[in-house]
């Protein structure tokens, strides 16, 4: 019976993770639709293309489902329409929060959303209400241990990066980040492939202007709205002002 037992922790360990696989899948694929569909199918001179595909490819995605989901969006394949949209709001301790989705029915992903922000205490707003705190840019992470920094510093800003620092990611360990304007996204990834040098994240985010720092268990607090804004199957990236 033990054995039995374990076997059945691993059949419903793999259903979880196949199952999370799945919804994440589905979630890039819906960025790569709305990304085509926005600006062009070519994503070489479509940058929130070019990222989405390459975190779709960082995720396993087969090659066939990315260009379906390409071919949703420019309309050489029928699907299911999707419409990107943002949300704005507040955590608590005044920390600002800025939602990305992929929706097909607005009102069910507000609503979903406020009940979130209500449960753990803060407040889904209008649009306006924090996106002026947040920057659109490029951004890209690199293990420090693949690089020295002065070196790629050279690289990165000689291709119009705007800034390098190093942070600690949520492994623990140290990567530089890379930020750029978004139309220098292309020139900076294309460096960095020049020079072999492999990001563990590449795409365009909503960078603070500003930061909000707050004691341990508040942080806590509002990681634990965080981590259920992003469980949200139409929710495709959450940014906050939480230093």
């Amino acid at each position: 019976m033990a054995g039995h037992n374990k076997w059945s922790k691993i059949k419903r360990q793999k259903a979880r993770e196949d199952k999370e696989k799945s919804q994440k899948w589905a979630k890039l694929a819906r960025e790569i639709t709305v990304a085509a569909r926005e600006g062009h199918d070519d994503p070489e001179m479509n940058a929130d293309l070019a990222a989405a595909i390459e975190r779709a490819e960082a995720e396993n995605m087969p090659g066939d489902t990315i260009e379906r989901a390409v071919k949703r969006g420019n309309g050489e394949l029928e699907g299911q329409s999707f419409e990107p949209a943002t949300y704005e709001g507040y955590a608590p301790h005044g920390v600002a929060v800025f939602v990305q989705a992929t929706t097909d029915n607005n009102n069910r992903t507000v609503a979903d959303l406020r009940h979130i922000f209500d449960t753990y205490g803060g407040n889904l707003g209008k649009d306006g209400s924090v996106s002026y705190l947040f920057e659109r840019k490029g951004r890209f992470t690199v293990p420090t241990r693949r690089i020295e920094e002065l070196m790629l510093f050279e690289i990165v800003v000689e291709a119009g990066a705007e800034d390098l620092r190093t942070e600690t990611n949520e492994e623990g360990d140290e990567v530089y980040v890379i930020t750029t304007p978004v139309e220098r996204f292309d020139d900076v990834e294309d460096a960095l492939d020049e020079n072999g040098i492999e990001p563990d994240e590449a795409g365009i985010a909503r960078i603070p202007t500003t930061t909000v720092s707050l004691e341990e268990s508040d942080a806590q607090t509002v990681s634990n709205l965080v981590e259920e804004l992003e469980k949200n199957d139409d929710v495709d990236d959450v940014y906050t002002t939480l230093s």
